[in-house]
């Protein structure tokens, strides 16, 4: 994963801990290198904690959840922010088929075409 501001790739880390940090950015988890971390700007277009404020986010599973107060919320789906739709589960497509609906999951998120 590139870093989110300038676009810079994490090569193989040397021992010890990664200089790269870890944040979130609309609902997205994302990369900020050392060199972008530098420029406070880079931290203030992070998304920030609703209970306490704070920048540390972590986005997995389909949640945000804060590292410095633990407070968690839904992350909405990156299709949904854009297209305007209220957040919630999808609609279901009423055929059961819980393999054609994987399939659609992974075309949208892949943006690869319908699946053949």
């Amino acid at each position: 994963m590139p870093c989110f501001r300038c676009g810079a790739r994490q090569t193989d880390p040397v021992r010890g801990a990664s200089p790269w940090k870890r944040g979130v950015r609309a609902d997205r988890q994302v990369l900020i290198c050392p060199g972008c971390q530098s420029a406070r700007d880079a931290v203030d277009e992070l998304d920030r904690c609703a209970a306490c404020g704070s920048a540390a986010l972590v986005c997995r599973l389909g949640e945000v959840e804060c590292r410095d107060c633990g407070h968690t919320r839904e992350a909405v789906p990156a299709d949904l922010v854009h297209s305007g739709a209220p957040p919630g589960p999808p609609a279901a497509s009423g055929d059961g088929d819980l393999s054609a609906e994987v399939a659609a999951a992974l075309n949208r998120v892949l943006r690869r075409g319908p699946a053949t």
